[in-house]
């Protein structure tokens, strides 16, 4: 049997994927990319001697690609929590998805299925994933103390940063390469002290964009809600993800999204809900061509130029 791993690039797919290999050690083929390259499917040919893991990509978005693959012969088992529109129903696809709750991750649903044997890292995928209560609360009553989990939420942050951008050499790190630099340990604190290069590099650079986007204007503001502007930068391409969680969990009671310049003259925007309000913000994004998301955190990967203003409106009055 050939071993295909597909998973996000972000904290949460590579996390996600990091449990189900310490678990289950095999040598796959790597299938990922940017954090908004989620139609990874694609990408992959395959027919009955391959078991394909899939983690963290919308099935909405890659249910053609599954169908395909079943077809082939392959064997699927898909873990997500993003949008799973129309199921699709086969002996060889197994599914753990959950796109109803907002208080759950890829990592923590791994997590849920391997009865937290790796549980340092599902935590890691969901305070990447901006779960912080949640992960928070799990971790105290596994036995971490504070200190560690904040450890383990820096880490988080860290790792999800690195998978913004437009291309992937926009990254510090291919997602690929970052996986394999922490997939050598068992523990993400092993990883922390003993791989210096890597984590200071991820810090350093989050330091740095994160205090450029601070400088960064508002388009708009109210108590409801607001709209921060970047420039078509490298940096902003980078930060413009973990610096919209930051301002959803500084101002839990608004709404938040960051529009950035795509070189293509399109533009990228992230959507936070109010992290104390149920307000649905891919039901937002997917009113838009290029919108996709889930219930707590979406976007929209290249609105022209000429429906910018439509999304103001929309976005003002869908959090009003």
């Amino acid at each position: 049997m050939n071993y295909i791993d597909v998973f996000n690039g972000d904290a949460d797919g590579i996390c996600s994927l990091i449990q189900l290999r310490n678990a289950n050690p095999k040598n796959s083929e790597l299938v990922t990319g940017i954090k908004r390259d989620i139609q990874l499917l694609k990408r992959v040919n395959a027919g009955p001697d391959n078991f394909i893991s899939v983690l963290d990509i919308s099935f909405e978005k890659n249910s053609v690609d599954v169908q395909r693959l079943l077809d082939q012969g392959a064997t699927i088992v898909y873990y997500d929590h993003h949008r799973i529109g129309t199921p699709v129903r086969h002996s060889g696809l197994k599914t753990f998805i959950d796109d109803q709750s907002s208080t759950v991750c890829t990592g923590l649903l791994v997590d849920k299925q391997l009865d937290g044997g790796f549980r340092a890292w599902a935590l890691v995928a969901a305070f990447g994933d901006n779960l912080n209560s949640v992960a928070m609360e799990l971790g105290t009553t596994s036995g971490f103390k504070y200190e560690s989990l904040i450890l383990l939420k820096k880490l988080g942050i860290y790792i999800n940063y690195n998978s913004y951008g437009d291309s992937l050499s926009d990254l510090f790190y291919h997602p690929k390469v970052l996986y394999q630099h922490l997939q050598q340990y068992v523990s993400p604190f092993d990883f922390i002290h003993e791989n210096t290069l890597v984590y200071t590099t991820l810090e350093e650079g989050y330091m740095q964009d994160m205090a450029a986007a601070e400088s960064s204007p508002y388009l708009y503001q109210s108590s409801e809600s607001a709209i921060v502007s970047f420039n078509n930068e490298k940096w902003a391409r980078r930060v413009s993800g973990v610096y919209i969680n930051d301002l959803a969990n500084q101002y839990p009671e608004r709404a938040h999204a960051t529009i950035t310049e795509n070189v293509d003259g399109t533009y990228k925007i992230s959507i936070r809900s109010p992290l104390d309000k149920e307000r649905s913000a891919v039901e937002l994004a997917g009113k838009f061509e290029t919108g996709g998301g889930r219930k707590s955190a979406a976007g929209i990967n290249a609105l022209p130029s000429e429906s910018m203003n439509q999304f103001i409106d929309a976005f003002k009055a869908h959090f009003s």
